[in-house]
């Protein structure tokens, strides 16, 4: 039954002959079950009757207090009615059941289960389509974010102008919403224009729309933040090799989680401090790995300075801009590209004739490398922007740190790299800070659950397998009396 008796307690019979009410009664006053209260002091809930009350208020009641467990007054109270579950009709109506077969009034229920056994096949298959796409949308990410940063690792061999591959690259950011406009013109069934699709993006930021003053105090401020992430980047790898950039920049994670705890007064994570932690440990082992020369340290504080860019960006848009729909986020990208189209081009002229990032001619140009870079590069951003339509977000920030590896096997070949024991250790410490970051909020509470199955399920085959062992010695006591008989 639903009642459990302590030693000392009222005989199990007499409880459950005093829980067997009828369902119309229901008390109203502890003073209604004063005796009650006396013989069933030791009582307490039993896993029966909490799987009978996972819904109901008065299991939520009975494990959500402080202490775990309120007074036994109360807790009698909640069991016999007082707020309004009534366990002994539970059981009562349980009883009462037949035990035959179903009949014409269980069909339904039959049909049921039947239309959830359907809806779960569908659930699964629709986990497994986001799973697979999920496989194929990490790969992309790694592969483009791998493949452009060892394109402008070569690049810069023939072409040294970080400042002017950030600008060109960024130019690319002008096809977003056209891109988009040309999948909805493909997949939605109800079209809209250019200028109709236009002016409802545009709501993403006011009534007005975009007007001009919206432009320089909500759109200039994360393209000089755009470019900034980019270009610190990109000059990084003129410094030191492309293993470091990549998992020195997968910090920015652990930078957007303190500026959102700072700023945005997000949610603290024990787990998430330590992720940081260990983010700022392996950023000094990396530092420590090549012996403090001068070009490795510039290059380490350029990365983490992308990575802060990068997180700043990320923090203040959510902060002044919330978050944006597909259409919303392929404006706003095409807007920064507008922006460095506008305003940011002077600055590649300026280094060119001050002879800072200088080239002898054009046709000296790698135009193959530059294309081949913003072109990695927009898909990077197109995949990361609007793959979440199809898989999983925590499987696309894998193709991030999956990317370390492919760098390093790349700079085993390509470059004089040493891997010492501890440049290892500062690339695994970061990567484990990194995936500590994807953890979701509630992951306690998931292991919790998941340990407490795991630990019913091991009760049950225990208990089960108890059951087979005390039933396996009479059938064979019974087998083996013919036996003895002859």
């Amino acid at each position: 039954m639903g009642i459990r008796e302590f030693p000392g307690g009222t005989p199990r019979g007499k409880g459950i002959a005093i829980m067997r009410r009828s369902p119309d009664v229901s008390p109203r006053r502890l003073s209604d079950i004063s005796p009650q209260l006396r013989q069933l002091k030791y009582l307490v809930v039993d896993e029966a009757i909490k799987e009978d009350l996972k819904w109901s208020r008065s299991v939520e009641d009975l494990t959500g207090g402080p202490a775990g467990l309120t007074s036994i007054e109360e807790r009698i109270l909640r069991i016999t009615g007082y707020y309004g579950y009534q366990p002994w009709a539970a059981s009562y109506k349980r009883e009462e059941r037949p035990r035959d077969g179903p009949g014409p009034a269980e069909a339904p229920a039959g049909a049921e289960a039947g239309r959830a056994n359907r809806s779960g096949c569908r659930c699964s298959g629709l986990q497994l389509r986001k799973l697979s796409w999920g496989l194929a949308v990490v790969l992309c990410v790694c592969a483009s974010w791998a493949g452009s940063t060892q394109l402008a690792k070569l690049t810069f061999q023939t072409f040294d102008a970080p400042f002017t591959l950030t600008w060109f690259a960024t130019t690319w950011n002008c096809l977003f919403f056209p891109l988009y406009y040309a999948g909805h013109v493909c997949k939605a069934a109800d079209r809209q224009s250019v200028k109709q699709r236009y002016r409802e993006c545009c709501r993403f930021f006011g009534d007005n729309g975009l007007t001009l003053k919206v432009f320089f105090t909500k759109a200039a401020p994360f393209g000089v933040l755009w470019t900034l992430t980019n270009y610190l980047y990109l000059h990084a790898i003129k410094k030191i090799n492309t293993t470091d950039v990549s998992v020195l920049f997968c910090c920015n994670k652990a930078f957007v989680f303190l500026l959102s705890w700072i700023v945005l007064r997000d949610r603290f994570m024990g787990v998430r401090i330590v992720a940081a932690i260990l983010a700022i440990a392996g950023i000094v082992m990396m530092t420590y790995a090549d012996g403090f020369h001068s070009h490795s340290v510039i290059g380490i504080a350029l990365v983490v300075g992308s990575a802060s860019m990068s997180a700043l960006y990320k923090v203040l848009f959510k902060l002044l801009l919330g978050s944006a729909k597909f259409g919303e986020a392929a404006l706003f990208l095409s807007i920064l590209g507008v922006f460095n189209v506008l305003f940011i081009t002077c600055i590649p002229v300026i280094l060119y004739f001050t002879k800072v990032e200088y080239w002898s001619s054009f046709n000296d140009i790698p135009w193959g490398n530059l294309c081949g870079f913003s072109v990695l590069l927009l898909t990077f951003n197109i995949v990361l922007n609007f793959g979440i339509a199809v898989t999983y977000p925590t499987l696309m920030s894998l193709g991030i740190v999956l990317s370390v590896p492919v760098n390093a096997v790349v700079d085993h070949y390509t470059s004089e790299i040493v891997f010492n024991g501890v440049r290892v250790i500062a690339i695994i410490i970061i990567g484990l800070g990194f995936l500590l970051l994807l953890l979701p909020e509630e992951w306690d509470v998931w292991l919790v659950k998941l340990l407490t199955r795991l630990k019913v399920r091991k009760k049950e085959e225990t208990a089960e397998g108890g059951g087979d062992l005390g039933s396996g010695p009479r059938n064979k006591s019974r087998r083996a009396r013919p036996s003895f008989a002859r």
